[in-house]
Protein backbone atom coordinates (compact mmCIF):
# COMPACT_ATOMS: atom_id res chain seq x y z
CA UNK A 1 0.00 0.00 0.00
CA UNK A 2 2.53 2.04 0.96
CA UNK A 3 4.72 1.92 -2.37
CA UNK A 4 1.36 2.10 -4.03
CA UNK A 5 0.54 5.63 -2.28
CA UNK A 6 3.85 6.59 -3.27
CA UNK A 7 2.93 7.11 -6.72
CA UNK A 8 0.59 10.23 -7.17
CA UNK A 9 -1.88 8.93 -10.05
CA UNK A 10 -2.58 5.38 -7.83
CA UNK A 11 -2.59 7.64 -4.25
CA UNK A 12 -5.60 9.61 -6.29
CA UNK A 13 -7.24 6.48 -7.68
CA UNK A 14 -7.08 5.25 -4.08
CA UNK A 15 -8.72 7.89 -2.55
CA UNK A 16 -11.54 8.80 -5.26
CA UNK A 17 -12.32 5.00 -4.44
CA UNK A 18 -13.05 6.11 -0.87
CA UNK A 19 -16.00 8.09 -2.24
CA UNK A 20 -19.21 7.00 -0.86
CA UNK A 21 -17.75 5.02 2.36
CA UNK A 22 -19.81 5.16 5.22
CA UNK A 23 -18.56 5.14 8.58
CA UNK A 24 -20.25 5.35 12.02
CA UNK A 25 -18.52 8.89 12.90
CA UNK A 26 -19.03 11.74 10.56
CA UNK A 27 -21.90 14.30 9.01
CA UNK A 28 -24.02 13.23 6.42
CA UNK A 29 -24.41 15.23 3.64
CA UNK A 30 -26.65 16.30 2.60
CA UNK A 31 -28.52 16.13 5.86
CA UNK A 32 -31.01 13.09 6.23
CA UNK A 33 -32.78 11.51 9.53
CA UNK A 34 -36.21 9.20 9.73
CA UNK A 35 -36.87 10.15 12.78
CA UNK A 36 -37.46 14.40 13.02
CA UNK A 37 -40.55 15.09 15.22
CA UNK A 38 -43.92 15.26 13.79
CA UNK A 39 -44.03 18.53 12.19
CA UNK A 40 -41.00 19.01 11.06
CA UNK A 41 -39.99 19.30 7.11
CA UNK A 42 -37.64 17.24 5.89
CA UNK A 43 -36.58 20.52 4.18
CA UNK A 44 -35.62 22.25 7.48
CA UNK A 45 -33.07 19.96 8.79
CA UNK A 46 -29.65 21.33 8.43
CA UNK A 47 -27.43 19.27 10.29
CA UNK A 48 -26.97 15.58 10.66
CA UNK A 49 -23.48 14.07 12.25
CA UNK A 50 -22.40 11.78 14.69
CA UNK A 51 -19.77 12.67 16.56
CA UNK A 52 -16.64 10.07 17.55
CA UNK A 53 -15.64 9.21 21.01
CA UNK A 54 -12.83 11.84 21.69
CA UNK A 55 -14.54 13.83 18.48
CA UNK A 56 -15.71 17.23 18.13
CA UNK A 57 -17.82 19.25 15.81
CA UNK A 58 -19.12 22.85 14.96
CA UNK A 59 -21.81 24.16 13.27
CA UNK A 60 -23.41 27.79 12.58
CA UNK A 61 -27.31 27.59 13.87
CA UNK A 62 -29.66 30.23 13.01
CA UNK A 63 -31.89 31.93 15.54
CA UNK A 64 -34.96 29.59 15.94
CA UNK A 65 -33.15 26.38 15.12
CA UNK A 66 -33.47 23.42 17.25
CA UNK A 67 -30.18 21.19 18.26
CA UNK A 68 -31.22 17.54 19.32
CA UNK A 69 -28.25 15.59 20.97
CA UNK A 70 -28.37 11.98 21.93
CA UNK A 71 -26.28 9.88 24.40
CA UNK A 72 -26.38 6.80 21.29
CA UNK A 73 -25.03 4.14 24.04
CA UNK A 74 -24.93 5.59 27.21
CA UNK A 75 -21.51 7.03 27.65
CA UNK A 76 -21.08 10.19 25.81
CA UNK A 77 -20.31 13.77 27.75
CA UNK A 78 -21.52 16.81 25.46
CA UNK A 79 -19.36 19.35 26.28
CA UNK A 80 -20.14 22.83 25.05
CA UNK A 81 -19.10 26.21 23.89
CA UNK A 82 -21.78 28.94 22.39
CA UNK A 83 -20.72 32.02 20.59
CA UNK A 84 -23.14 35.34 19.12
CA UNK A 85 -22.33 33.97 16.06
CA UNK A 86 -22.80 37.50 14.54
CA UNK A 87 -20.04 38.77 17.30
CA UNK A 88 -18.47 36.02 18.94
CA UNK A 89 -16.99 38.17 21.20
CA UNK A 90 -20.13 37.43 23.44
CA UNK A 91 -20.31 33.94 24.53
CA UNK A 92 -21.54 31.49 27.37
CA UNK A 93 -21.09 32.69 30.63
CA UNK A 94 -21.63 29.86 33.06
CA UNK A 95 -21.30 31.92 36.22
CA UNK A 96 -24.51 34.37 35.03
CA UNK A 97 -26.11 30.83 34.08
CA UNK A 98 -26.04 29.51 37.30
CA UNK A 99 -26.75 33.06 39.13
CA UNK A 100 -29.30 34.69 37.32
CA UNK A 101 -31.73 31.43 37.38
CA UNK A 102 -31.19 30.83 41.15
CA UNK A 103 -30.38 27.20 39.95
CA UNK A 104 -26.97 25.45 38.87
CA UNK A 105 -28.66 22.40 37.71
CA UNK A 106 -29.56 22.47 34.16
CA UNK A 107 -32.87 20.32 32.88
CA UNK A 108 -36.02 21.52 30.53
CA UNK A 109 -37.15 25.06 30.87
CA UNK A 110 -33.48 26.36 31.42
CA UNK A 111 -31.45 28.83 29.54
CA UNK A 112 -27.72 28.97 28.28
CA UNK A 113 -27.25 32.69 28.81
CA UNK A 114 -24.35 34.76 27.66
CA UNK A 115 -22.06 37.27 28.89
CA UNK A 116 -24.40 40.43 27.23
CA UNK A 117 -27.65 38.67 29.44
CA UNK A 118 -28.99 37.34 26.67
CA UNK A 119 -30.43 33.68 26.07
CA UNK A 120 -27.76 32.11 23.13
CA UNK A 121 -29.87 28.13 23.98
CA UNK A 122 -32.66 27.57 25.90
CA UNK A 123 -33.32 23.43 26.85
CA UNK A 124 -37.08 22.44 25.60
CA UNK A 125 -36.19 19.03 26.31
CA UNK A 126 -34.39 16.37 28.76
CA UNK A 127 -34.76 13.11 29.72
CA UNK A 128 -30.92 12.52 30.77
CA UNK A 129 -31.31 15.18 34.04
CA UNK A 130 -27.20 14.64 34.48
CA UNK A 131 -25.40 17.12 33.13
CA UNK A 132 -22.70 19.78 35.18
CA UNK A 133 -22.01 23.57 35.32
CA UNK A 134 -19.55 23.49 37.56
CA UNK A 135 -16.36 21.00 36.21
CA UNK A 136 -15.56 22.75 32.57
CA UNK A 137 -13.59 20.04 30.77
CA UNK A 138 -10.38 18.47 30.14
CA UNK A 139 -6.99 19.80 29.31
CA UNK A 140 -3.42 18.45 27.94
CA UNK A 141 -2.22 18.47 31.84
CA UNK A 142 -5.35 16.15 33.38
CA UNK A 143 -4.95 13.79 31.00
CA UNK A 144 -1.36 13.30 30.81
CA UNK A 145 -1.64 13.15 34.73
CA UNK A 146 -5.20 9.94 34.74
CA UNK A 147 -4.15 8.75 31.39
CA UNK A 148 -0.59 9.15 30.55
CA UNK A 149 -1.34 10.42 27.31
CA UNK A 150 -3.45 13.75 26.54
CA UNK A 151 -2.27 15.10 22.87
CA UNK A 152 -4.94 16.03 20.48
CA UNK A 153 -3.44 13.97 17.81
CA UNK A 154 -2.87 11.02 21.30
CA UNK A 155 -4.83 8.25 22.36
CA UNK A 156 -6.56 10.54 25.07
CA UNK A 157 -7.54 14.18 23.41
CA UNK A 158 -8.52 16.30 25.55
CA UNK A 159 -11.64 18.88 25.77
CA UNK A 160 -9.69 22.04 25.74
CA UNK A 161 -7.85 21.41 22.96
CA UNK A 162 -11.00 19.32 21.28
CA UNK A 163 -12.40 23.27 21.77
CA UNK A 164 -9.59 25.04 19.99
CA UNK A 165 -9.44 23.28 16.81
CA UNK A 166 -14.03 23.72 16.70
CA UNK A 167 -13.23 27.32 17.26
CA UNK A 168 -10.28 27.56 15.16
CA UNK A 169 -12.79 26.46 11.98
CA UNK A 170 -14.89 30.34 12.48
CA UNK A 171 -11.58 32.04 12.99
CA UNK A 172 -11.29 32.07 16.91
CA UNK A 173 -8.03 31.01 19.02
CA UNK A 174 -7.54 30.01 22.08
CA UNK A 175 -8.15 33.18 23.86
CA UNK A 176 -11.77 32.14 22.50
CA UNK A 177 -12.11 28.84 24.56
CA UNK A 178 -14.16 29.69 27.43
CA UNK A 179 -16.07 27.59 30.60
CA UNK A 180 -18.52 25.33 29.22
CA UNK A 181 -21.10 23.21 30.16
CA UNK A 182 -21.41 19.55 29.56
CA UNK A 183 -24.77 17.64 28.95
CA UNK A 184 -24.65 13.84 29.80
CA UNK A 185 -22.51 13.77 32.53
CA UNK A 186 -23.35 15.38 35.68
CA UNK A 187 -21.50 16.69 38.51
CA UNK A 188 -23.25 17.11 42.48
CA UNK A 189 -22.53 19.73 45.24
CA UNK A 190 -22.91 17.88 47.94
CA UNK A 191 -23.94 19.79 51.72
CA UNK A 192 -20.00 19.62 52.61
CA UNK A 193 -18.89 21.07 49.48
CA UNK A 194 -18.28 17.85 47.65
CA UNK A 195 -18.20 17.62 44.03
CA UNK A 196 -19.76 14.26 43.17
CA UNK A 197 -19.36 13.22 39.53
CA UNK A 198 -22.64 11.53 37.73
CA UNK A 199 -20.79 9.79 34.69
CA UNK A 200 -22.71 6.39 34.54
CA UNK A 201 -22.73 4.96 32.04
CA UNK A 202 -26.18 5.16 31.65
CA UNK A 203 -28.76 4.19 29.66
CA UNK A 204 -28.34 4.41 26.03
CA UNK A 205 -30.86 6.95 24.19
CA UNK A 206 -31.01 9.68 26.49
CA UNK A 207 -31.87 13.16 24.55
CA UNK A 208 -31.50 16.97 25.02
CA UNK A 209 -33.05 19.54 22.67
CA UNK A 210 -31.80 22.76 22.60
CA UNK A 211 -33.85 25.74 20.78
CA UNK A 212 -31.12 28.90 19.48
CA UNK A 213 -32.20 32.00 20.39
CA UNK A 214 -29.98 33.67 18.91
CA UNK A 215 -27.90 33.01 16.05
CA UNK A 216 -25.21 31.26 17.79
CA UNK A 217 -21.94 29.33 16.38
CA UNK A 218 -21.37 26.00 18.61
CA UNK A 219 -18.82 23.60 19.63
CA UNK A 220 -19.24 20.35 20.75
CA UNK A 221 -16.19 18.04 21.98
CA UNK A 222 -17.29 14.84 23.53
CA UNK A 223 -14.26 13.61 25.64
CA UNK A 224 -14.58 11.81 29.00
CA UNK A 225 -15.49 13.96 32.02
CA UNK A 226 -12.71 15.85 33.59
CA UNK A 227 -13.61 13.91 37.13
CA UNK A 228 -14.69 10.44 35.56
CA UNK A 229 -13.50 8.29 38.26
CA UNK A 230 -12.79 4.98 35.88
CA UNK A 231 -9.08 4.48 35.37
CA UNK A 232 -9.65 3.81 31.65
CA UNK A 233 -10.40 6.50 28.81
CA UNK A 234 -14.29 5.72 28.22
CA UNK A 235 -16.81 7.58 25.97
CA UNK A 236 -19.27 7.05 23.34
CA UNK A 237 -20.49 8.46 20.37
CA UNK A 238 -22.39 11.03 20.42
CA UNK A 239 -25.39 12.02 17.42
CA UNK A 240 -26.05 15.75 17.16
CA UNK A 241 -29.64 16.39 14.62
CA UNK A 242 -30.22 20.10 13.83
CA UNK A 243 -33.35 21.77 12.21
CA UNK A 244 -34.75 24.96 11.08
CA UNK A 245 -37.99 26.28 13.58
CA UNK A 246 -39.66 28.99 14.61
CA UNK A 247 -38.50 31.68 16.86
CA UNK A 248 -39.13 31.94 20.32
CA UNK A 249 -43.22 33.92 20.60
CA UNK A 250 -44.02 36.09 23.18
CA UNK A 251 -46.56 33.36 24.81
CA UNK A 252 -43.75 30.92 24.90
CA UNK A 253 -43.88 28.98 28.50
CA UNK A 254 -40.07 29.13 28.91
CA UNK A 255 -39.68 32.79 27.61
CA UNK A 256 -42.16 34.29 30.85
CA UNK A 257 -41.21 31.17 33.31
CA UNK A 258 -39.53 33.41 35.34
CA UNK A 259 -38.94 37.32 35.84
CA UNK A 260 -35.12 36.57 35.46
CA UNK A 261 -35.77 34.60 32.44
CA UNK A 262 -38.51 37.04 30.67
CA UNK A 263 -35.47 40.07 30.90
CA UNK A 264 -33.26 37.66 29.26
CA UNK A 265 -35.09 37.22 26.21
CA UNK A 266 -36.41 40.60 26.18
CA UNK A 267 -32.33 41.61 25.49
CA UNK A 268 -32.50 39.58 23.08
CA UNK A 269 -35.54 40.63 21.39
CA UNK A 270 -33.92 44.56 22.08
CA UNK A 271 -31.06 43.20 19.84
CA UNK A 272 -32.61 41.99 17.00
CA UNK A 273 -35.31 45.33 16.92
CA UNK A 274 -31.75 47.42 15.68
Amino acid sequence: MTQTLADPLAARDHARAQGGTVVESMPVLPPVADDLPGGVDAADLVWEETIAAGGYATRRLSRGSRLRLIDLDGDACASLLVFNAEMPTERLNVADTVKIQWNAYLGAGKLLLSDMGRVLFSILEDDAGTHDTFCGTSNAATNVAKYGEGRNSGAFPNGRDRFLLGAAKHGLNRRDVHPCVTLFKGAKIEADGTITPQVGPFAPGRSVVLRAEMDVIVVIANVPHVLDPRGEWSVTPLRATAWRGPVTAEDDPVRNATPEGLRAFTNVEDYFRR
